[in-house]
């Protein structure tokens, strides 16, 4: 099994349940059906999972930082409940008028896990349910999947011409992913 493989995952409506009022605390962060056991399947197979999320309800002062740990010392928490592990997660605290190199759909998260972890972006798969979390990933050659949770409908309605791998959920797209033969 090669070594360094990665997949990266957008957080809110990927993984958790997305609001229109951002998640602010712990108690607002809840998993998607399945989602927590994508991950620990994604680690059976080899894989290492970072996630990579736009916070920009730091910048707009509904949580801080510390907030922000809290919410994903639950997360990490969940996770390894299921028996999974998150390697690492890269955030962007700003907000859209921040003009910020690190905001999704700009790839600064991503060439910022690629340069900390010394991997090419090439191939690798980033998961998301924003076209923003697909621009950014086609940006930088990773390999863009659109899950249809959080705002993943909404984004094949306004984008029905994607050519990209589209599932209906994190789980489905980690099996898929992980039933792929490894070159």
């Amino acid at each position: 099994m090669p070594e360094n493989r990665y997949v990266l995952l957008d957080r809110d409506g990927v993984i958790n349940q997305d609001s229109d009022d951002f998640i602010k605390s712990p108690d607002e962060w809840l998993p998607i059906a399945g989602s927590l056991e994508a991950i620990a399947l994604f680690n059976a197979q080899g894989y290492k999972v970072v996630v990579v999320t736009n916070q920009s309800g730091i910048a707009r002062g509904l949580f801080d930082v510390a907030t922000l740990a809290k919410i994903h010392a639950k997360m990490q928490r969940l996770v390894s409940d299921k028996g999974g592990k998150i390697e690492a997660i890269y955030f962007c605290p700003h907000g859209p008028d921040d003009d910020c190199a690190c905001r999704k759909p700009k790839p600064g998260l991503l060439e910022a896990f690629a340069a900390e972890h010394h991997v090419s972006l090439n191939g690798i798969a980033v998961i998301g349910d924003s076209l923003r979390d697909l621009q950014a990933a086609e940006a930088v050659g990773a390999s863009p999947i659109l899950v249809k949770t959080g705002k993943g409908r909404l984004t094949l309605d306004k984008n029905p011409n994607l050519n990209i791998p589209v599932f209906e959920n994190l789980y489905d797209a980690a099996t898929f992913i992980t039933s792929r033969p490894t070159a």
